[in-house]
């Protein structure tokens, strides 16, 4: 993973792009990317638009997680770190006892 940002990282400060990369920026770009991501499954079921749109898909997702880990590095969040934290707050959240095979959004929070 560190890698990936290094390399993330090196390509924006290459370009000189910090300047335009501030929090709010980065989190505006990133609803715009699953915006455009989400566009691609419009008037399609699910194995439509992926047959028919894959590729674009694949980007749109490359563009959200890169702009993602630009924001986490920028306010020094360790990504995998949240992630495993994030999974703990939804196991207590979402208990299997009571969300196995519910879609059911929990009202606890």
């Amino acid at each position: 993973m560190d890698e990936l940002i290094e390399k993330i990282i090196q390509f924006r400060d290459e370009r000189d792009w910090k300047q335009f990369h501030d929090p709010k920026d980065l989190a505006l770009s990133i609803s715009l990317e699953s915006s455009e991501l989400l566009e691609l499954f419009q008037w399609k079921n699910s194995k439509q638009a992926i047959e028919q749109q894959y590729s674009d898909m694949q980007d749109e997702i490359a563009d959200i997680f890169i702009y993602t880990l630009t924001l986490a590095h920028d306010l020094q969040i360790d990504v995998k770190d949240a992630i495993l934290q994030k999974i703990d707050k939804n196991a207590k959240k979402y208990p299997i006892s009571s969300s196995k095979g519910s879609s059911q959004k929990s009202t606890r929070k």
